[in-house]
């Protein structure tokens, strides 16, 4: 059953395949032209604040395709919007064929909750085999949620009907170019689950047949903090 609704996933991909061969941008004029851009998204694409997506190993059609968005006010961000506003069909290139070459970076493991294991360490009514006891009991937490992670995103959830990742995003996290799919490998988990909670309240609907909205409605807010924390240990 798992497998009719990724074939359905994948239909659904084919058939949202934009088909727009984009031209080639010059990776060096990109680099130039993205220097403005390092403050939030690091020098090579691999932003260091969580809340900041890593646009290294981005696909190039869909960097051009959100920078286009920006823009035109289909998707809104003041900073963006304002960012973008000067850009040129071939700036946007150029700065996508930049991004696109650069090697995103590995994540750490994400801890669910980090601020608990201090708690035990800090907590001396608890003894040494009670602390162990407790911050196994969290590592199991942990392994429960990033398992659902890689369930659902390979396989989905037939019954509450959330499509398998995988089918647009790459069994690795690649993404799809021609689709102008995003890569998710590596992405800050973060940024991810924002991302989500984004499409699933409709704040974010820049999508083919607002697609994400459709997926990311039926989500609970444990299902989107299971792929965020999947997704972004991806390599």
């Amino acid at each position: 059953m798992k497998k009719s609704l990724i074939a359905v996933s994948v239909s659904f991909a084919l058939l949202n395949m934009s088909g727009v061969v984009q031209a080639a941008g010059d990776i060096d004029a990109g680099r130039a032209k993205a220097a403005s851009c390092a403050s939030c998204h690091g020098e090579n694409g691999n932003s260091m604040m969580p809340l900041f997506p890593k646009l290294a190993a981005q696909n190039e059609g869909y960097l051009i395709k959100q920078m286009q968005a920006f823009k035109d006010g289909s998707r809104s961000n003041a900073s963006m919007s304002a960012m973008v506003s000067g850009l040129t069909d071939q700036d946007m290139q150029d700065i996508a064929a930049f991004y696109s070459a650069q090697t995103v970076t590995d994540n750490a493991l994400p801890q669910l909750n980090p601020d608990d294991l201090d708690d035990i360490d800090d907590n001396n009514e608890l003894t040494a085999d009670e602390k162990t006891a407790a911050k196994k009991a969290l590592q199991k937490q942990q392994d429960t949620l990033m398992a659902l992670g890689y369930d659902v995103y390979r396989n989905g959830d037939l019954e509450n009907e959330i499509s398998a990742c995988i089918a647009c995003h790459g069994p690795n996290g690649e993404g799809n170019e021609p689709a102008s799919f995003p890569a998710l490998k590596g992405q800050h988990a973060d940024y991810m689950a924002k991302t989500l909670t984004d499409f699933k309240a409709g704040a974010r609907s820049n999508n083919p047949d607002n697609m994400m909205h459709m997926i990311a409605k039926k989500m609970t807010e444990k299902d989107i903090k299971a792929i965020s924390y999947y997704v972004s240990t991806m390599k």
